[in-house]
């Protein structure tokens, strides 16, 4: 019975960015259990919104709107190699791992094994909207993570708007992939794709070599080694 409830406690998590490097996840999930690729289908994996860590940190762009972050978002026909693991949420700690993950609707999405073959479900970081954002943290919220550095929005940003990754955070997740062995690494620079939705990570770094020269601060070079 003890056995069957602590199965029942564990959650299942999926990552597709830094998280790729069982040693980053490590970072933010000590005891994660069964650490694995898998493929979450129906979602497509896009560099598209500004996260506002990056300013707080210093890392972001802003001149050149070389601010985005990862996300999921909904698109039938569409895949991409994840990692998945176990932890168990205790207290407060989903509350506190979904205002970790503050900019993102976390969803329930199902993933397969890499063969295909269903597998189950995970949380997994998606698209939300500025308005439901609003709504939970409220407009001063906002503007101080995101006003104050002159970005009026989260989400919804055009195709053609020209925002690129952020350069620290985009070499951050190619290691942490590359760490992951080739199939994730494979997955991370053909399946992930720029705001505009035509252009690859492979497409971009070949173009733009000198992201993958770009060390973050000191401080932050623990943080942001993959």
């Amino acid at each position: 019975m003890r056995a069957a409830a602590a199965m029942a406690a564990q959650t299942t998590i999926l990552g597709f960015g830094s998280l790729l490097s069982e040693t980053s996840s490590r970072l933010t999930f000590p005891d994660l259990e069964n650490f694995r690729l898998v493929r979450v289908p129906d979602y497509r994996r896009v560099t598209q919104h500004p996260a506002s860590i990056f300013f707080q940190r210093g890392i972001a762009d802003v001149g050149r709107r070389g601010w985005c972050s990862l996300s999921a978002e909904p698109n039938a026909g569409s895949s991409f190699v994840a990692c998945a693991f176990e932890v168990v949420f205790a207290g407060e700690q989903r509350a506190a791992y979904e205002l970790r993950e503050e900019e993102f609707d976390v969803v329930a999405a199902p993933y397969t094994t890499l063969d295909g073959a269903p597998a189950g479900e995970g949380l997994l970081c998606a698209q939300w909207t500025d308005e439901a954002y609003r709504a939970k943290y409220g407009d001063a919220v906002f503007e101080e993570r995101y006003g104050t550095y002159g970005v009026d929005r989260i989400w919804g940003w055009e195709r053609d708007c020209g925002s690129t990754p952020c350069p620290v955070y985009l070499r951050h997740c190619v290691l942490a992939a590359e760490k992951g062995g080739p199939v994730a690494h494979d997955s991370f620079l053909d399946e992930t794709w720029l705001v505009d939705r035509e252009t690859t990570v492979r497409a971009f770094l070949a173009k733009h070599p000198e992201v993958m020269a770009t060390r973050p601060p000191p401080a932050l070079e623990g943080r942001y080694s993959g």
